[in-house]
């Protein structure tokens, strides 16, 4: 593709939407651990009082789009199919050869709209927010007559990327719902949405995973994994397969290794090894870039659960060897204020390096040093 310009090649573009190796929530064939929130949306179907607009909330990876997807292709195309007695379905499953499942797939069907980040036509990389123009777009749909069955459906993926303007433009929408069309919305962080928004939804929360789905998970998706490196990875992973998965692509279990080697060096830190530590993200690239936004991840993640098991008085389990009494060592050393007001300055520091184009090395050597301030 050239530089500067947006390709016409669908395959091109769905690679720039969805960087993974493993299916998109569109094509995906399964989920896993949300019998319940699926059973909740049939039965509504089935009430025939089903809400025009469902927010489906959940902390990210964990399968909220997966079902949105699922829903959307039972709307479209499978309500006709039969349960085990011919009375009716039973889940939302839908068959392969069912009348339009290959469109929704393709997420050309006629009565969907897949709203999300789009490309920038000038630069060829995919825009920072859910532009206003492409709400338009999606108000002027949900107000068709359906194309090829009952209803017609917008997925939302995800309204934690819409601006104002386009929040205002999606409220608008849900202001005035027409007749058979169905918004699901799919949210990482609910709170952030527009109180009018939440409002005029029907929540359906998801929970994380458990450890054991994660491990079982990652062993279907990423079969190179060794069993002991699936466990770690579930538990760095907090219940979301998505991360999990994008954890073992990144090489983030060694990167975490080594994170926790110069960490049980506190409070007299090892220098040299800090350094050295600290020295992969002066570099640029992709790779870099990958390890950067592994190590933002799993630095958040290890103070948010230093604070946590400090609150609740409990010794965090061990995700690599050199962990095993870190935690309690370091919690020993200082109180909780301590340790927030750490977790503050990092969570500070490790946002302004993108926000301004930081040094990444020397945001990597100031967050350590705030770790050992604390303890002092």
């Amino acid at each position: 593709m050239a530089k500067g310009k947006a390709s016409t090649d669908p395959a091109e573009r769905e690679k720039l939407e969805w960087p993974y190796d493993w299916a998109p929530p569109w094509r995906s064939q399964r989920l896993v651990g949300h019998d319940d929130a699926e059973k909740t949306m049939l039965t509504a179907q089935q009430s025939g009082r089903l809400h025009h607009a469902w927010l489906l909330t959940g902390p990210r990876g964990i399968g909220k789009a997966t079902l949105a997807w699922r829903f959307a292709r039972f709307l479209l195309c499978g309500q006709q199919q039969g349960g085990l007695f011919g009375d009716g379905p039973v889940d939302l499953e839908v068959a392969p050869d069912a009348p339009g499942r290959t469109l929704v797939d393709a997420r050309s069907h006629p009565d969907l709209f897949h709203l999300r980040r789009s490309l920038n036509p000038d630069t060829g990389r995919m825009r920072a927010e859910i532009a206003v123009d492409d709400v338009r777009g999606l108000g002027a749909f949900m107000h068709m007559t359906p194309a090829m069955g009952k209803w017609r459906v917008a997925i939302v993926d995800s309204a934690d990327e819409m601006n104002r303007n386009s929040a205002n433009a999606v409220l608008k929408i849900l202001e005035e719902p027409p007749p058979n069309a169905v918004l699901l919305i799919v949210a990482h962080a609910p709170g952030r949405l527009l109180p009018t928004i939440r409002s005029r939804c029907r929540r359906l929360a998801l929970q994380p995973l458990a450890d054991e789905t994660v491990v079982r998970l990652l062993g279907d998706y990423a079969p190179a994994t060794k069993p002991e490196e699936r466990t770690a990875l579930a538990r760095l992973a907090e219940g979301s397969i998505g991360r999990a998965l994008e954890l073992a692509g990144a090489g983030s279990l060694d990167l975490y290794r080594e994170m926790v080697e110069v960490l049980a060096t506190l409070p007299e830190l090892d220098m040299p090894r800090l350094h050295a530590f600290a020295e992969r993200f002066a570099k640029r690239g992709e790779e870099a870039n990958a390890d950067w936004r592994s190590l933002n991840y799993l630095f958040d993640g290890w103070l948010k659960g230093l604070a946590r098991h400090w609150a609740l008085g409990t010794e965090a389990a061990a995700v690599v060897p050199s962990e095993s009494g870190l935690n309690g060592r370091l919690l020993a050393a200082a109180s909780l204020d301590r340790w927030m007001e750490a977790w503050e300055k990092i969570a500070h520091l490790l946002s302004r390096a993108d926000a301004v184009n930081l040094d990444r090395k020397q945001t990597v050597l100031g967050s350590f040093l705030a770790l050992q301030t604390a303890m002092r």
